[in-house]
């Protein structure tokens, strides 16, 4: 029975430290409702082009960029000479900061590249599916 705990234990203890990794490993957004997204052609990495093009207030298309944002995983990427193809800045009610994070937008089906304005540099990748979802947004037909 000692066994059985013991095993038990390290399988907990296992599976918190697993979920803190992965928790590390994806970009993050403030825990307070989102009150727009607004999108402007990038500038350049680490400048903030206020030139807004399009803004997304509605419920569906805030959740596909906070989808995208956050199940976004941290891994190096190849982007590092050329211009991101977007800004994109998260705005809260209440008056919060203003999250301000770059992306690189992948062809259809292909991984887009998002990164921090403000940050170390780290690169964060989404799926196909969800760069998908990020060109019906961006990409007018």
């Amino acid at each position: 029975m000692r066994i059985f705990y013991t095993l038990a234990l390290l399988v907990g203890l296992a599976f918190i430290v697993g979920c803190e990794e992965i928790e590390d490993n994806r970009m993050v957004l403030l825990d307070e409702k989102i009150a727009v997204v607004n999108i402007s052609k990038s500038s350049g990495v680490g400048d903030v082009n206020l030139d807004i093009m399009l803004s997304f207030d509605d419920e569906d298309s805030i959740q596909v960029f906070k989808n995208a944002i956050t199940t976004a995983i941290k891994k190096p990427t190849n982007v590092g000479q050329t211009k991101p193809d977007y800004d994109v800045l998260v705005e809260y009610e209440g008056g919060f900061p203003t999250h301000a994070i770059h992306l690189w937008l992948g062809e259809e089906n292909e991984q887009s590249t998002l990164m921090y304005m403000v940050g170390e540099g780290e690169t964060y990748v989404t799926t196909g599916q969800t760069t998908n979802q990020l060109r019906k947004l961006l990409i007018s037909e």
